[in-house]
């Protein structure tokens, strides 16, 4: 699809930092995490929304998820994982790819995870992106 940053990603004509990747998704870090290790995993197939998501491809988008919040718990020391779909843009969905969002929390950090929504980096991505990638090439 032309004007989707993310169809450009799994074409392999844009960068990402990619964590995992199979003939059905790609699984990369957000380019503006709201904590270090926040990553996205997307269907190659494009959607714009829940609502053209083909339930084969939600259900194997959900699947890496889950694989992805298992390696952060090793990978990141990591206490839980939330994992968000915005759909639509007034549940704030700013690239029209669907999307899962796995983000990394700690106990404790719900002032640092408020702080983090505005400012938004990771000051090491290829070392996140790397741990990331050792965990999910052990699981």
């Amino acid at each position: 699809m032309s004007d989707c940053i993310f169809c450009d990603i799994v074409a392999g004509t844009a960068p990402s930092r990619q964590v995992y990747a199979d003939d059905d998704v790609i699984a990369f870090l957000d380019i503006r995490p709201v904590k270090p290790g926040h990553t996205l995993v997307i269907p190659r197939n494009h959607s714009r929304g829940l609502r053209d998501l083909a339930p084969a491809d939600g259900e194997k988008m959900f699947a890496v998820g889950q694989k992805v919040a298992i390696a952060m718990r090793t990978a990141l020391d990591v206490d839980g994982v939330n994992l968000v779909v915005n759909d639509g843009r007034a549940a704030m969905q700013t690239v029209f790819h669907t999307h899962l969002h796995v983000i990394p929390r700690h106990r404790g950090d719900k002032l640092s995870f408020a702080k983090s929504l505005v400012v938004r980096r990771d000051p090491h991505p290829d070392a996140t992106a790397a741990k990331l990638r050792r965990a999910l090439d052990q699981s």
